[in-house]
C-alpha cells in the first residue's frame, strides 16, 4: 500500500497531536479496551491480534554468529494499529500493518518497512495455526502437535540489500513482565500486556550484498499489545535486553518524559525461566557516550545498574550508526556488556532528537 496514504491513516489512530507521548501513545483511549490488572492469558489465542486495543506487536530480535566468525544483529516486528475499535471487512477494516526488518553489521546496517491494510489479505495474524506476515515476510510456527505455538517458529524478510530466513527453537517458557504480564509504563499507571519468549537457539542463512553465511545464536520475541501505553508528557524510551553467560536474562526499560524523572522498569530471568519483577527507581539507567547518528546525539554507549541483583555494566553498540529510518525513526541494534557481567543484547531507542 502507498505509504502517503497510510500515513494519514495511522496520524488518525494516535490522535491530533504526535506531541502526545512517543507517536501519539500518549493519547487518550476513548473506545478502545485497556489493560487490567489480573490477566488472564489464554493460548494460542493471545499469541494472535487483540483488535479491541489500539495498538500491539510482534517484535524479534537476535544476535548472531556467522560461520564468517562476524557479529551479526536481526530485527523482524509486525505492528498493528487501529484506527477504531468497531470491525469491517474489505477495505474498510480498521486494523493498519506495519512491518520492520533490519540486519546490522560492524560497518553497515539495512533495513526495510512493508506497510499493509487488514481486510485483504495482505498482512496479518493467525493464532491456530500460528502466522504473522506482510508481503512476503513471514513468522510462521513449526512448533509440533501440543506445543505452545510460539516455541518454534520460521522467520522470513528481505530488503533492496538484505534478506534472511532463520528456524527458531525455543529452549525455555515464555515469560511474563510486571505483575504477571500486566506491565505498568508511568506514575500514572498507563499499562499494556506484556510477555517475551526470550530463549530461542537460531540457525539458518542471512544474506547481504557481499553474499550469504550460515549463522547461529541467540533470538528474544516480546508480545505486547494496549491502547494508550505512554503518559501524554512521556515522549520516548531506551529498551535492553541481555543474555548473560549462565543462561539467565534482563529486559529493562526506561520511558523519557519531558517534565519528570524517566520511569524505569526491569525483569530479572533465571535460566529456568523463572521472572522476578522490578520496579520503577530499581534500574538505573546512564547514558555514557553520544554520538551523531543521522543528525540526532544518541546515546550509543549506556551505564545499566540493577544492584537487587548485583549487576553493573556498561553497554557497547555493535554499529553506532544503527537507525531506521523508518515512518516513526528510532535506533536498533545489537550490543555488548561488560562490567560486573559480560554477553551479548540488543537495545532499541526511540524519540531521540
Amino acid at each position: 500500500m502507498n505509504a502517503r496514504l497510510w500515513i494519514p491513516m495511522l496520524l488518525l489512530t494516535t490522535g491530533q497531536a504526535l506531541s502526545q507521548g512517543f507517536a501519539g501513545l500518549g493519547t487518550d483511549a476513548e473506545g478502545f479496551a485497556v489493560p487490567a490488572p489480573d490477566p488472564q492469558f489464554a493460548f494460542p489465542a493471545d499469541h494472535g491480534p487483540h483488535p479491541s486495543y489500539r495498538i500491539e506487536w510482534w517484535y524479534l530480535t537476535a544476535t548472531l554468529t556467522g560461520a564468517d566468525g562476524r557479529d551479526y544483529g536481526i530485527q523482524w516486528t509486525l505492528f498493528r494499529s487501529a484506527l477504531r475499535p468497531e470491525e469491517a471487512e474489505g477495505w474498510d477494516a480498521a486494523q493498519l500493518w506495519m512491518g520492520h526488518a533490519g540486519v546490522t553489521t560492524e560497518d553497515a546496517h539495512f533495513y526495510a518497512e512493508r506497510l499493509g491494510r487488514g481486510g485483504v489479505g495482505q498482512a496479518g495474524v493467525t493464532p491456530d495455526p500460528f502466522e504473522a506476515w506482510i508481503d512476503d515476510w513471514a513468522m510462521i510456527s513449526t512448533a509440533p502437535t501440543g506445543a505452545d505455538a510460539l516455541s518454534a517458529l520460521e522467520l522470513t524478510a528481505r530488503g533492496a540489500d538484505f534478506s534472511y530466513d532463520l528456524d527458531l527453537r525455543a529452549t525455555g517458557p515464555l515469560v511474563f513482565h510486571g505483575d504477571e504480564g500486566y506491565s505498568v509504563k508511568s506514575a500514572d499507571g498507563q499499562a499494556s500486556y506484556y510477555y517475551s519468549q526470550p530463549f530461542y537457539e537460531v540457525s539458518g542463512r542471512l544474506t547481504l550484498p557481499d553474499g550469504p553465511t550460515e549463522v547461529t545464536g541467540s533470538a528474544w520475541l516480546d508480545r505486547e499489545w494496549s491502547s494508550q501505553p505512554l503518559s501524554a508528557d512521556q515522549n520516548g524510551w531506551d529498551w535492553f535486553s541481555l543474555q548473560f553467560a549462565d543462561g539467565a536474562r534482563l529486559m529493562g526499560f526506561g520511558l523519557r518524559s519531558a517534565t519528570r524523572p524517566t520511569y524505569t522498569s526491569a525483569t530479572w530471568i533465571g535460566p529456568d525461566g523463572s521472572a522476578t519483577a522490578y520496579p520503577d527507581g530499581a534500574l538505573r539507567l546512564t547514558p555514557l557516550r553520544t554520538e551523531s547518528v543521522s543528525g540526532r546525539d544518541v546515546p550509543v554507549e549506556w551505564r545499566m545498574e540493577l544492584a537487587a541483583r548485583d549487576i553493573d555494566v556498561e553497554t557497547v553498540a555493535l554499529n553506532p550508526q544503527s537507525w531506521m529510518g523508518t515512518s516513526f525513526p528510532y535506533w536498533e541494534g545489537p550490543i555488548r556488556f561488560s562490567g560486573s557481567h559480560e554477553g551479548r543484547g540488543y537495545l532499541e531507542m526511540t524519540g531521540n532528537e
